[in-house]
């Protein structure tokens, strides 16, 4: 019982690494995070509140990268010339004598196909006609006001000398610039209401609106040349075979008036009945063609005296007020924009390599021999082309 009474009960054991006095390994303590940072492993994704500090840790390349860039955007763009871009629109007159209904003619031109006409009176037609080479040198070489003199000023250059487009010859310098005018007008057709937009871009507002008027002139000249031309040449087909229909008709009728007269009393005889009706078939057959002929040359001559421009100017081209180009205020946004992207992600990927770095990652030792290997690589080559150059001037100066 004594020895009940005088054994204590046993101490708890001790609860926390150091309790026993025995020394801590400094494995079986966590190691604490520096501020700002995340811990390898614990946490692979950077979280918001990470990705705030790190883009204002970089707030000087963030700010001064975008403004640098749009500042010198809108530098480079007042050391580009002004552009100014004259428009006008016109319809083509549709082909007379369609034999398709209107409708159906409507709607087959909204989708581009054309029933019922002429090819050559298309919208479509007029809208390449204007990139033709031959109204493309008719252009370039009609005469326009010198750029800045103003549109009371009279012609004083050509437009291929405006342009400048330089050349060997003749030949040469309209190729050039046939190319360069190209690049200068656009057309576009609205499918339903057949409206044709032609636009002519130049560096005077008053050189780009008399361009674009001079190639209305030349599709009207080209269209009264075109159309007068076509109606002329039936007119003149329908002339002939007029005048040959007629002289078959005149000798058809002199012999039938020949057989009456030698034959007074053809009823009588069954043969002179036959050969009578013959010749009346000749002459009432000669007298249809005839009759034919005559409506189409009356045709023929009311489209010649019709058949004028079948093109209507809707908006004639004036000098415009404004540039079309360059959009400098579009061109600093997009710079700045443009900046602001490159700096986020330059900002992302210098955080990235310099934990890389701090970490000695294998990722980035890899990295870095690989850079080294191809610099090495670039320094070979480059003392190859070295090597090789002086080696062909010195065989060019022992041939010579």
């Amino acid at each position: 019982m004594d020895d009940v009474r005088g054994t204590r009960s046993p101490s708890p054991l001790p609860q926390g690494p150091g309790a026993s006095g025995e020394p801590t390994s400094p494995a079986s303590v966590a190691p604490s995070a520096p501020p700002g940072h995340t811990l390898l492993g614990l946490e692979d994704e950077p979280r918001p509140l990470e990705l705030v500090n790190l883009l204002l840790r970089r707030r000087r390349v963030l700010v001064g990268l975008p403004v640098a860039a749009a500042l010198v955007t809108a530098a480079l763009s007042l050391l580009v010339p002004a552009t100014y871009t004259a428009t006008t629109t016109f319809v083509p007159e549709a082909g007379r004598g369609s034999r398709v209904p209107a409708g159906l003619a409507g709607i087959a031109s909204q989708v581009g196909v054309t029933l019922g006409g002429d090819a050559s009176q298309s919208p479509q037609f007029y809208a390449d006609l204007v990139q033709s080479r031959e109204l493309m040198e008719r252009v370039l070489l009609a005469r326009y006001p010198a750029p800045g003199a103003g549109a009371s000023a009279a012609d004083s250059a050509t437009m291929l000398k405006i342009l400048g487009s330089g050349g060997h010859d003749r030949a040469d310098s309209l190729y050039r610039g046939v190319k360069k005018v190209r690049k200068l007008v656009s057309t576009d057709v609205d499918r339903k209401t057949n409206v044709v937009r032609l636009s002519v871009d130049a560096h005077d507002p008053v050189l780009a609106a008399r361009v674009a008027n001079r190639f209305i002139a030349y599709l009207n000249e080209f269209n009264a040349k075109t159309r007068q031309s076509q109606a002329r040449e039936r007119r003149k087909f329908a002339e002939d075979r007029l005048a040959e229909a007629e002289a078959d008709l005149r000798r058809a009728e002199e012999d039938l008036k020949g057989f009456y007269q030698r034959n007074r009393s053809w009823q009588q005889a069954p043969q002179l009945v036959f050969e009578e009706g013959q010749l009346r078939r000749q002459v009432d057959v000669r007298q249809e063609v005839y009759l034919t002929l005559r409506r189409e040359y009356e045709t023929a001559r009311i489209d010649e005296a019709n058949d004028v421009p079948v093109i209507t100017v809707i908006d004639a081209a004036v000098p415009p007020t404004r540039k079309s180009s360059p959009k400098r205020r579009l061109l600093a946004v997009l710079a700045l924009l443009g900046g602001g992207a490159v700096a986020v992600v330059w900002a992302l990927a210098t955080d990235h390599m310099a934990r890389l770095r701090r970490e000695d990652d294998g990722a980035y030792r890899e990295f870095r021999g690989l850079i080294e290997e191809a610099q090495r690589e670039l320094g070979w080559i480059a003392f190859k082309v070295r090597r090789r150059r002086p080696d062909r001037d010195t065989c060019g100066a022992s041939t010579s």
